[in-house]
């Protein structure tokens, strides 16, 4: 008990002391937890070989962090990346491993070596990336996002390198390993025993039992659960679906992450999605960051001071040849600017999961023990010096005239009882309206520069992305009236909506949408007020237009209003009919609503026509 109080005491004052510092500096706090680890490992000798039981333990942190990313895409989301994940991610896998097999080859070593070195260097490092990006804000980038498809990509891709990685061992050494390794996997017997097609199916049901739980299992679960009003009872349910989901995968020897990201996904749309996300990122911050300790404390120092030009020359190649590989894959998917060189720079590494595949291999007997030693080395400086490559790129965006990062979120000094969010062309007349008619409105955007216009004209903004919970509750989501989503990004007011919505259900939401099918998705999030941006102008258009053509300013301006009253109806008829999921021609219920609701709203107009004219005439009569 006191050995553990006192290895727990030093991580966590490792932690205090040097991620505050290296924060202040501007370093990041993934460069802090790998100098922590630094000290207290190979500098100071406090820790020992435990670190490798912990680091184990510790990269469950990339799990959790897989879920919670998993989170933020809902499945429409994810096959929109389908480009980017199967193009960019594979070609980025396939290229590296030609680059870097080349290169093995041209040192002198075996192919079936090479090859190894490879596959496992193609991969970067998930969780210092996504958290670089998320600590940064640049996850929303075109970079961000490239970035993110990349290494979900990788991800995806350990399983069949696991699987394809005994098929480099030389015969005799493949049947050691495998004589080797069936003690320690006799808790998974029952897969070895089963054909190819068997594992295939019992893979594939894994896989389809948690999409099917998170629909059919997990919500009614959490609903059960959230009644108690405990919130510790919540936080153990979040933490029960992660840990069930990723021992489910071990079981059927899929990565964790992969499954975890899987689940995320499926409840990407639920009621508690932020719920979730506020109970697990605790834990996962803090395991990140026992994972980065760990990794740094790992760092084998007589093993790099036997060959310190050699280990570093290794390492600055692998980046600058990675480098190279992900500047042209930029540039073919059309990066360009600060986005060309976040995708660069921020990939140039090697991956935790690096450590995995080396170990496997080491076992299959396809790597000598004195390369794998090194290979450990090179990927764990690879790692390190990544923080260093995202204060380049921050110099570099710097100097770059393209659209920036997000920029720091205003401290909100003050509640006013409406919140407009999103002030461009559209929330800048509905601001400046609601103000000049007496009323305080508290306005939120994530453009620095517009928020500075704002305040040129007197008018007071704050910067920040509107749509995270935190930042609606310090601008007064709790006790405002109405809330006015006037974002440009639909995905994001429909997100906005639905959070607003579930958080106060006696609050007034007026939203602007961009079409039709944006006024279904905001009408089924909870909306009570919903602007087609466009629609009040083509009413007018066509007010004018009837003008033209003949009809008093009384008569157009009629059929104007009753067009309106009508089409908000029928509107709200053909939400209820509208399916995401399919394409409004292949809806066959939707058309033929649709259809019959323009014949009435002919109908209705043609009738008022008639009775504006019969108004017009009754004075004429009366006089004669």
């Amino acid at each position: 008990m006191e050995s553990f109080l006192f290895q727990a005491s030093l991580y966590l004052v490792a932690v205090v002391v040097a991620v505050p510092v290296a924060s202040r500096l501007g370093l990041g706090s993934v460069l802090g937890y790998l100098v922590a680890g630094i000290m207290i490992g190979p500098v100071f000798g406090l820790v020992g070989s435990e670190t490798k039981d912990l680091q184990h333990f510790a990269e469950f942190g990339v799990v959790m962090m897989l879920f919670l990313i998993g989170l933020e895409l809902e499945p429409r989301a994810l096959w929109n990346m389908r480009e980017r994940l199967l193009g960019l991610g594979g070609l980025q896998i396939v290229v590296t491993t030609i680059v870097v097999t080349l290169g093995a080859l041209a040192l002198g070593e075996g192919w079936r070596v090479a090859l190894t070195l490879g596959i496992i260097l193609s991969l970067s490092s998930t969780a210092i990336v996504l958290q670089t990006l998320s600590e940064k804000r640049l996850m929303q980038t075109a970079g961000g996002r490239s970035a993110f498809s990349v290494l979900l990509m990788q991800d995806i891709a350990v399983i069949p390198f696991l699987a394809f990685l005994p098929l480099l061992a030389l015969p005799g050494a493949r049947a050691l390993a495998k004589a080797e390794a069936a003690e320690a996997q006799r808790a998974l017997s029952f897969l070895q025993e089963l054909p190819g097609w068997g594992v295939t199916l019992v893979t594939l049901g894994a896989v389809a039992a948690i999409a099917l739980a998170g629909h059919y299992v997990i919500r009614p679960l959490y609903a059960f659960v959230h009644r108690a009003r405990l919130r510790e009872v919540n936080t153990a349910l979040a933490l029960m679906i992660v840990v069930c989901i990723a021992s489910l995968m071990l079981m059927v020897g899929l990565s964790p992450a992969l499954g975890t990201f899987l689940a995320g996904v499926v409840l990407a749309n639920s009621e508690f999605k932020h719920e979730l996300e506020s109970d697990i990122a605790p834990f996962k911050g803090l395991l990140l960051g026992l994972f980065f300790i760990t990794v740094g404390a790992g760092i084998d120092v007589e093993v790099f001071f036997s060959q310190p030009v050699l280990l570093i020359s290794f390492t600055l190649a692998l980046m600058a040849a990675k480098g190279a590989v992900l500047y042209g894959l930029g540039r073919l998917f059309k990066l360009k600017g600060r986005d060309q060189w976040l995708f660069t720079l921020g990939l140039a590494q090697a991956g935790e999961f690096g450590f995995v595949l080396t170990a496997f291999a080491l076992k299959q007997r396809i790597l000598p023990d004195a390369l794998a030693q090194q290979l450990l080395l090179v990927i764990a400086m690879s790692m390190f010096l990544t923080p260093l490559f995202f204060i380049l790129h921050d110099v570099l965006a710097r100097r770059m005239k393209d659209e920036g990062a997000p920029q720091k979120t205003d401290e909100i000094d003050e509640q006013q009882p409406v919140i407009i969010a999103g002030v461009g062309r559209f929330g800048q007349v509905v601001n400046r309206m609601v103000t000049m008619s007496g009323f305080r409105t508290t306005v939120l955007d994530h453009d620095l520069k517009v928020i500075q216009l704002l305040r040129k004209f007197g008018f007071k903004g704050y910067v920040g992305d509107p749509t995270r919970p935190e930042l609606l509750r310090a601008a007064g989501l709790d006790h405002a009236k109405v809330l006015v989503v006037c974002l440009d990004d639909r995905a994001a007011s429909v997100r906005l909506v639905t959070y607003a919505r579930r958080m106060r259900e006696d609050l007034h939401i007026v939203v602007r949408a961009r079409d039709r099918e944006h006024v279904f998705e905001l009408y089924r999030a909870g909306a009570d007020d919903i602007v087609r941006e466009y629609f009040d102008a083509s009413l007018r258009a066509g007010r004018y237009v009837l003008e033209n053509m003949g009809l008093s300013e009384y008569e157009a301006s009629e059929l104007q209003k009753t067009f309106y009253a009508l089409d908000r109806t029928a509107v709200r008829d053909l939400a209820e009919l509208w399916r995401p999921d399919l394409p409004t021609e292949k809806n066959a219920a939707y058309i033929a609503r649709a259809r019959e609701l323009n014949r009435e709203l002919e109908a209705a107009l043609l009738a008022r026509f008639a009775e504006t004219r019969e108004e017009k005439a009754k004075p004429r009569d009366a006089a004669e």
